[in-house]
């Protein structure tokens, strides 16, 4: 099927050698169908839940605009951001579904958020900042009240809540906003045996029986993030906000994608730059960490921690022409080295792909594990120098 990516290199056959372009050197394959199904399967362990695609950090780095998209196509209804800049450029490209951002400071355009009929998230202080917006936008504000039920981050505390609820019926009885949600996040939803988050669906229960009483009439009710989606039906209530389970990802340390039906929607590949020979004790990377134990040949991967590859993820393995091979000694800002072993085709070699996750390759938790981080950041964490290449359910074998 066709691409849809102005920038698209051409894949070459086995017997033929790729152009050495910036674009084919270093890519991150996006397979949007795997995105579609991957909000289909969550469909069916939700409903009647709603679904909001989680679309923030440009959707994990997979691209927000191609992801936010194919997402509202399979089914999803909302978009969630953290910042209102974000959720603006959605916007601008087009995409008017209910969208919600959560993450705010004095600085954040509230009325160009309104002006856009982008839904606002309130703790506290943003209040009365969300209510003079509305005013000079003469527009009423859509905001989502949040509580803090264990979490510590942003929301408003217990004790704040009824003040809260109190200011914000005031300004809706003004006309300048309407109190659409209610919403919390939740700490150890990963951690399905720990019992902290019992604690926060009680205390979300009550601050949502708070608000009703205070005459509110909710459009949605969210708490859930995919690892609660995944393992806490009675955390699903009227929407749930799917972020890693988009990306075909699993939140859960020992659980596959596959086993909850997800597809991972990200492959990292590059090519092979340079490889040569080398003796043994040949020192590999700048602190020379790592040294040869014998006559080996030392393969170059043209992508570094400038392109999103964590420094320190010494031993994170890559797939080359169906083998897997090693990163030894430090990742550097555009390269890495991996030892490819005594006996090679250089000839063969020289080109080839590398998978450093994705279908064919390792899997990306593998990379977290060597970087002592999650999944979570290593697909985030991909920068923009690595175009981006959309498919639709190929890996990259479509043309333009």
């Amino acid at each position: 099927m066709s691409a849809q990516s102005n920038e698209q290199p051409e894949t070459p056959t086995r017997d033929q050698k790729p152009a050495m372009t910036p674009n084919w050197e270093r890519r991150a394959i996006i397979d949007l169908a795997n995105v579609r199904e991957n909000v289909k399967r969550v469909s069916e362990l939700v409903a009647p839940a709603k679904i909001m695609a989680v679309v923030k950090a440009d959707g994990y780095g997979h691209g927000a605009v191609a992801v936010g998209r194919a997402a509202l196509q399979a089914g999803a209804t909302w978009l969630g951001c953290a910042h209102v800049t974000e959720a603006l450029k959605l916007r601008e490209a087009g995409l008017n579904a209910p969208l919600l951002a959560w993450l705010h400071t004095e600085g954040t355009p509230f009325e160009d958020a309104i002006a856009a009929n982008i839904d606002i998230a309130v703790s506290g202080w943003e209040l009365d900042y969300v209510a003079r917006a509305a005013e000079a936008a003469a527009q009423p504000a859509r905001v989502h009240l949040k509580i803090d039920t264990g979490l510590g981050r942003n929301g408003s505390t217990p004790a704040d809540w009824d003040a809260l609820l109190g200011r914000a019926s005031s300004y809706q009885e003004e006309g300048l906003m309407r109190i659409v949600g209610v919403f919390s996040h939740l700490a150890v939803a990963d951690e399905p045996e720990r019992p902290e988050t019992d604690e926060q669906l009680t205390a979300f229960n009550e601050a949502v029986a708070l608000a009703e009483d205070a005459g509110f009439d909710l459009e949605v009710r969210h708490i859930a993030n995919t690892p609660a989606i995944l393992s806490r039906p009675d955390a699903h209530y009227d929407m749930v906000r799917l972020g890693l389970g988009l990306y075909g990802l699993s939140p859960f340390e020992n659980e596959s994608p596959e086993s909850f039906g997800l597809r991972p929607a990200m492959r990292l590949v590059s090519r092979v730059a340079n490889v040569k020979r080398v003796p043994a004790g040949q020192g590999v990377g700048y602190g020379l960490r790592y040294h040869t134990t014998e006559d080996t040949y030392l393969g170059l991967v043209p992508m570094g921690y400038a392109d999103g590859i964590p420094r320190g993820a010494n031993n994170a393995p890559v797939s080359i022409n169906g083998k897997i091979y090693r990163v030894r000694g430090s990742i550097a800002m555009d390269q890495f080295v991996v030892d490819l072993g005594p006996d090679v085709d250089v000839e063969e070699l020289l080109g080839s792909e590398v998978v450093l996750f994705g279908d064919g390759g390792p899997q990306v938790t593998e990379w977290a594990d060597a970087a002592g981080t999650i999944n979570y950041e290593i697909v985030t964490r991909i920068s923009p120098r690595v175009p981006r290449q959309l498919v639709e359910g190929t890996w990259g074998e479509s043309g333009e």
